[in-house]
C-alpha cells in the first residue's frame, strides 16, 4: 500500500515515515512550505516553525537514507489566506485564535489528500501523537498513549472521510521511544531536535508585533477604556487585540491582581475583574465536528471537556443549543476564551469538538 507522509523535518514525522517503510508500506515523503520569512520585517528574528530550509533538508535526508521519494509542496498562498489572515481577523474581532487547528483542518489535510490522489496513495500519515479508532461504523480520534505529548485536541476538525485515510504511526509510542528509534536508525540530524511549541509564522511567539506589522490600523485602538466589572473606568489600554482572557500583564495597578475577563471590540473596551470573575460554568460551542457518535446520545451527556491544548479537562454535561452545544461544567472553569476550541472526551475517546463562541 502506498502512503504519503507529511514530513516537517522533525523527529516525529521522520520516525513515522521510517516506521511505515519498515512495516512494508511504499512511502512517499512530502514537506509543506506554509510560510516564508524572505521579505518579512520579522525575518531577522528567530524562526520557529517547519518552513525553513534546514527543516526541508532534514526531511529530505531521512528520505535519502531510507530510499523513498520526497517532495516539497508550496502552500504559502493558501496558508496566508486561510490561516494567517484568519489569525489577524480573529484578534481584531476580540477573540483568541488557534491557527494550528485551522492549518490541520483546512490546509494540511486538504493538501495531503489532493497530493495523495495525484500520486495514487491510498493513505496519508503524519507524526501527530494521537490515535484513530473505528467502532459502530464510525472513525474517531482518541488520545495517544503518551498523554504528555497527546495532540488529539488539535485534530477535532478531521472529518470521517479524512480519518478513513489517515494513519498516526506514533499513537502507541512514548516520546522517548521515538527519539531512541531515531538514534538507533542513525537519524542524527533529527534524533535530538527540539520540539517547536510556537506558532510557525510568529517568530518568538510575539504575536503583538506581528499584528502591528500586518494590521497597522490597530494603532487607532490605543487609548480605549478599561473598566471593572461594576462598569467603572480604571484606565486605558494599548489596543484590545493585544489582550486575551485571563491576562494580567499590562493592566493598571489597583492594589490587588486583576485580569481581563471580557473583551468588547464594538466599544474598544476591556473588562477586568478578580480571579473569581474569570471562572465560568457555561460554555457555548459552534461549528461542531462529531467523532465517536453522529450526534449527542442524550441531553446532559457526561464528558470531560478541554478548553485549550494543555488543559487537563473538566467534568461537564453536554446539551444541544441550536446548531451547537451548551457545556455545563460542574465547577467554574478559569479563562474560557472565545476563538479557542473546546473538545469533549469520553475516557480517551473524542466525542465532539468545536469553536468556543
Amino acid at each position: 500500500m502506498r502512503v504519503l507522509v507529511a514530513m516537517s523535518g522533525g523527529v516525529d514525522s521522520s520516525v513515522s515515515a521510517v516506521l511505515l517503510k519498515k512495516a512494508g508500506y511504499e512511502v512517499i515523503g512530502l514537506t509543506m512550505k506554509t510560510w516564508s520569512y524572505e521579505g518579512e520585517a520579522l525575518q531577522s528574528r528567530r524562526t520557529t516553525g517547519c518552513c525553513n530550509l534546514d527543516d526541508i533538508n532534514d526531511a529530505r535526508s531521512v528520505a535519502v537514507a531510507f530510499d523513498f521519494p520526497h517532495y516539497v509542496l508550496d502552500l504559502r498562498q493558501e496558508f496566508g489566506e486561510a490561516v494567517v489572515e484568519h489569525f489577524i481577523q480573529e484578534y481584531l474581532a476580540g477573540r483568541t485564535p488557534n491557527p494550528c487547528i485551522l492549518c490541520n483542518t483546512y490546509i494540511k489535510w486538504d493538501a495531503l489528500l489532493q497530493k495523495a490522489d495525484l500520486l495514487s496513495c491510498e493513505k496519508i500519515a503524519t507524526g501527530h501523537y494521537a490515535q484513530i479508532r473505528y467502532e459502530r461504523g464510525r472513525f474517531f480520534i482518541a488520545k495517544a498513549a503518551d498523554l504528555t505529548k497527546d495532540q488529539s485536541y488539535v485534530l477535532w476538525g478531521l472529518s470521517q472521510e479524512v480519518m478513513a485515510r489517515t494513519l498516526f504511526p506514533l499513537g502507541t509510542y512514548l516520546k522517548q521511544e521515538v527519539r531512541q528509534l531515531a538514534a538507533n536508525w542513525g537519524l542524527s540530524r533529527v534524533a535530538h531536535k527540539k520540539d517547536s511549541y510556537e506558532i510557525c509564522f510568529v517568530p518568538g511567539g510575539d504575536y503583538r508585533t506581528f499584528i502591528k506589522e500586518k494590521a497597522p490600523e490597530v494603532k487607532n485602538l490605543r487609548g480605549g477604556a478599561i473598566i471593572d466589572v461594576a462598569g467603572r473606568q480604571v484606565g486605558t489600554h494599548e489596543g484590545y487585540p493585544f489582550y486575551t482572557i485571563g491576562q494580567r500583564r499590562g493592566l493598571p495597578a489597583l492594589g490587588k491582581p486583576y485580569y481581563v475577563v471580557e473583551i468588547r471590540p464594538e466599544t474598544n473596551t476591556l473588562v477586568i475583574g478578580e480571579e473569581e470573575h474569570l471562572r465560568k460554568k457555561t460554555l457555548y460551542m459552534r461549528q461542531l465536528v462529531w467523532h465517536k457518535y453522529p450526534a449527542l446520545p442524550y441531553e446532559g451527556y457526561p464528558a470531560v471537556v478541554k478548553i485549550r491544548h494543555m488543559d487537563a479537562g473538566h467534568e461537564a454535561r453536554l446539551f444541544l443549543e441550536g446548531n451547537g452545544l451548551r457545556v455545563e461544567f460542574w465547577e467554574g472553569v478559569r479563562a474560557i476564551t472565545p476563538g479557542q476550541a473546546a473538545v469533549a472526551y469520553e475516557g480517551a475517546d473524542m466525542i465532539v469538538g468545536g469553536w468556543i463562541a
